[in-house]
């Protein structure tokens, strides 16, 4: 097994495309080419704790969930834990892979597993409707523009086929795909023109179809090249619209959860605490916080998504952490918060990761760090 062989199974449970733009997630350190020997160990944070751990085991890779190189590495010595890390990781031949906010967004993700939780629900199992707060925008390469042209109707077969070779009129599976619509097309050649139709100085009107045809963006100069070469008109009219990503609404940050039962926050924050198996989460109530029906929720550091959960009518918000200014702002707007703790809403997570290597990977030695642990503690 080569720890490309480890990447491919981390990227197809969590691709890397669905990870936010500011994110540093895939392999960090090591080669794909390298042979994978030892277990592979998991952490949230990948210390030096956890370091000299995966050093005494042998392992041969580390998931590190939070990106151990996040800020750019201007050297790499022992002057600092994080340059240390990465020093020793290099000697050591070991493979760091961080997935970080991708496996927050993929359907059964971090996000997913706890409105598992919330929600009352078995492993893989949500009761209420489930989508993300920002659904990820997903555009297929081929899909990202579309070429439209108007011409005869006894042209058009050919002006396709043409099109098709060059990378046009691709969906999925599916090659050659067009659309086109008859109409009635107007046209006045002036003095030196060379007509298909027509005469120059008449205006005329003519039987068309407007055919479209999507295409990728690279694909597009060589597209747009074979419809004027193959086109019948000395000058065809061309347009070219750029499309759209469309939403997928099971992907993306944050979870926007509607409950089949409703609960009140209280009740809630008693779920999430057995769920996440912790000794207390904290909790802010809402004035007049009445049933609770529909709720926010995002692992980790969740201010980014707190007015956008609230933009989205929920009550409530769960999240890992929230600055004291931004609970006061959701309680002002009327929706409760509670509070696992930064890794406390992550950590629970790994075993289930453990799991989904493991049967896309058999034979695969995965293990928790034991020196993986929250740096705060209650007292």
């Amino acid at each position: 097994m080569l720890v490309k062989d480890l990447v491919a199974a981390m990227e197809r449970i969590a691709p890397l495309e669905h990870a936010e733009t500011w994110d540093k997630v895939g392999l960090l350190v090591g080669s794909s080419a390298r042979e994978l020997k030892g277990p592979v160990l998991l952490t949230i944070d990948l210390t030096e704790r956890v370091l000299a751990e995966a050093e005494r085991k042998m392992a041969g890779a580390i998931i590190a969930y939070h990106p151990p190189i996040f800020d750019p590495l201007a050297r790499i010595t022992n002057a600092s834990a994080q340059q240390r890390i990465v020093l020793r990781s290099i000697e050591l031949g070991l493979a760091i892979y961080s997935p970080h906010t991708a496996l927050d967004a993929v359907p059964g993700g971090i996000c997913d597993w706890i409105c598992e939780g919330l929600s009352g629900g078995s492993p893989g199992k949500i009761h209420g409707d489930c989508r993300a707060l920002v659904p990820h925008p997903s555009r297929e390469p081929t899909q990202e523009v579309k070429i439209v042209t108007f011409l005869p109707s006894d042209k058009v077969d050919h002006v396709r086929n043409a099109m098709a070779t060059a990378g046009a009129g691709i969906i999925g599976n599916y090659q050659v795909c067009s659309f086109s619509t008859p109409g009635t097309g107007t046209f006045l050649p002036l003095e030196g023109a060379s007509p298909t139709i027509g005469k120059p100085g008449t205006l005329e009107h003519t039987a068309e179809l407007r055919l479209e045809m999507v295409c990728s963006r690279l694909a597009l100069p060589l597209a747009l090249q074979t419809l004027r070469r193959f086109h019948p008109y000395e000058e065809p009219a061309i347009d070219v619209y750029c499309l759209e990503p469309k939403p997928q609404r099971e992907f993306g940050p944050g979870r926007r959860l509607v409950l089949d039962r409703p609960a009140t926050v209280r009740e809630l924050a008693q779920r999430l605490k057995t769920f996440l198996k912790t000794s207390s989460v904290r909790l802010a109530q809402a004035e007049h916080a009445g049933s609770i029906k529909t709720i926010g929720v995002c692992p980790g550091s969740g201010g980014d998504f707190a007015s956008i959960a609230r933009q989205e009518g929920c009550e409530a918000y769960v999240t890992g952490e929230l600055s004291h200014h931004k609970v006061l702002a959701a309680l002002h707007s009327g929706m409760s918060v509670i509070l696992g703790e930064h890794t406390g809403t992550e950590r629970g997570y790994l075993p289930r990761l453990a799991l989904r290597l493991r049967e896309l990977l058999p034979g695969l030695a995965v293990e928790h760090a034991e020196a993986d642990r929250d740096p705060l503690e209650p007292v």
